[in-house]
């Protein structure tokens, strides 16, 4: 493709893009096809010559579209958001036409500055304190990983890496019951192994229990293994649980743990000084991450890793071949505080999106979304064949459908969460509490309104009154 073909293609994907934002809301949210259905209508062979660009953009519409689900339909609200913005997009137009590989200072020095400079913007903004430093992460999953291996090596003094986990007793992490998947994964890729990932019984109000957790602590040490992290959740992924930071973190200081703070979602909220409460006790922590790709406008992927020490995380992760070394070069390479070594030039999306909206905007989208899901969650609560299981924890809440005389409220809470998504007009997943299957409500993607959480509330009585009524 020459350059001026490029140019034209380039604007006709702008205007792709442009018409897919403004139709999105027409299509069924979640993909309706069949498994294999798309697979089935590709060519089985590569082709030996080039094909047109006229005919591959349609094939995008006639082919993939049909079993795309959308992120960005106003009416999403299953998982949580995975938040783009057109600033957002914009910028990432810009970093793949540079395609730069920013794994070194000297390799960009720019993408490392702006990196270092809007994280600083960001810790500013949901009140961390000046003495955490920030890197990009490609998820949480990640920076919990790259937690758990420097909290791993701390224990070990820093001898893990050298010797293998054989040569050492075994090490343990403490976390909620109620914390995310990614924990378990992590601790599988650590070797640290499943049987040493500990998971705390919570309160009634689905905190970590700080008491259950000091005990357990102090009767592994005395078992003779190695106590080495705990790891609280802010807004957890199934019912948006929040640990108390402070009354864990000093159990983690007196026992001389590492303390890693996980708020992938809810993180985002910080922007807005009424929910800073929900991070008494951060100064205690270690490290703490949130996705700005999840509820801050910003594509995915952009995760903010914060450490108080990154020497330690460098310690862990970093490693320099000769093939690596830059002479007379200042600053970071960001490469040896995360796990690959290749990395994007992440941080001109979320420069872009800031720059843009300004954080005076960005947090009157927080508070809508809340609002919004507080409205349709007392709504829910009002009716007498519906119940709120848990009440909104920011924009996220549980409810099933419990008309009088149902015998088996799982099976039919499934059958609508199945009768919904068949729909297409809105997206839901499903989750357990108490041991009973609820159905999840997130808001957060940008173009929300009041009126889709409406329409949301009128499909959701109309499919629950036609699976009762049904023989």
């Amino acid at each position: 493709m020459d350059r001026k073909t490029f140019r034209n293609w380039a604007h006709r994907a702008a205007d792709w893009s442009a018409d897919y934002l403004e139709h999105v809301h027409e299509k069924p949210v979640r993909a309706q096809t069949k498994p294999g259905e798309i697979a089935a209508k590709l060519p089985a062979t590569p082709p030996e010559f080039g094909d047109d660009m006229e005919q591959i953009i349609q094939d995008v519409d006639r082919l993939l579209m049909p079993g795309m689900t959308h992120w960005q339909h106003p009416r999403f609200f299953a998982y949580f958001p995975a938040n783009s913005s057109p600033p957002s997009v914009i910028a990432e137009y810009l970093t793949a036409t540079m395609a730069a590989q920013c794994m070194l200072w000297q390799t960009s020095p720019a993408a490392t500055e702006l990196e270092t400079h809007v994280l600083a913007w960001l810790r500013q903004m949901i009140g961390l304190p000046d003495d955490f430093q920030a890197v990009i992460q490609d998820s949480a999953s990640s920076a919990t990983l790259a937690a758990i291996l420097t909290a791993r090596e701390q224990a070990l003094s820093f001898r893990g890496n050298n010797d293998g986990l054989a040569d050492h007793p075994a090490v343990r992490v403490y976390c909620s019951a109620q914390a995310h998947s990614s924990i378990d994964k992590a601790i599988w890729i650590a070797g640290i192994g499943q049987k040493n990932l500990v998971k705390i019984e919570t309160y009634p109000d689905n905190g970590m229990n700080a008491a259950a957790l000091e005990h357990a602590i102090e009767a592994d040490r005395a078992n003779g293994t190695y106590p080495a992290a705990v790891i609280a959740t802010v807004g957890s992924t199934s019912i948006g649980a929040m640990d108390d930071l402070r009354t864990i973190g000093e159990v983690a200081q007196r026992q001389g743990l590492y303390f890693h703070i996980d708020a992938a979602w809810a993180g985002s909220a910080l922007i807005c000084e009424e929910y800073r409460h929900l991070i008494d006790g951060v100064d205690l922590a270690d490290s703490f991450v949130f996705n700005p790709h999840k509820w801050l406008l910003t594509n995915f992927d952009c995760t903010a890793h914060f450490v108080k020490d990154p020497k330690a995380l460098v310690q862990t992760l970093g490693i320099q071949p000769d093939y690596l070394k830059t002479q007379g070069a200042a600053g970071y390479n960001y490469s040896e505080w995360s796990i690959p070594l290749g990395r994007r030039f992440r941080a001109l999306k979320l420069w872009f999106v800031i720059r843009s909206y300004g954080v005076s905007a960005l947090r009157q989208i927080i508070r809508n979304h809340i609002s919004m899901a507080e409205s349709l969650a007392s709504w829910i609560d009002a009716h007498p064949h519906f119940e709120l299981t848990t009440r909104p924890s920011l924009s996220l809440f549980t409810f099933r459908y419990a008309p009088k005389g149902e015998s088996d409220l799982d099976e039919l809470n499934a059958k609508l969460v199945q009768a919904i998504n068949d729909d297409g007009r809105i997206y839901l997943t499903q989750t357990r509490y108490q041991n009973d299957y609820v159905i999840r409500f997130s808001v957060g993607q940008l173009y929300t309104a009041d009126r889709d959480i409406e329409l949301a509330w009128n499909v959701i009585q109309e499919l629950a009154g036609a699976i009762t009524a049904a023989p």
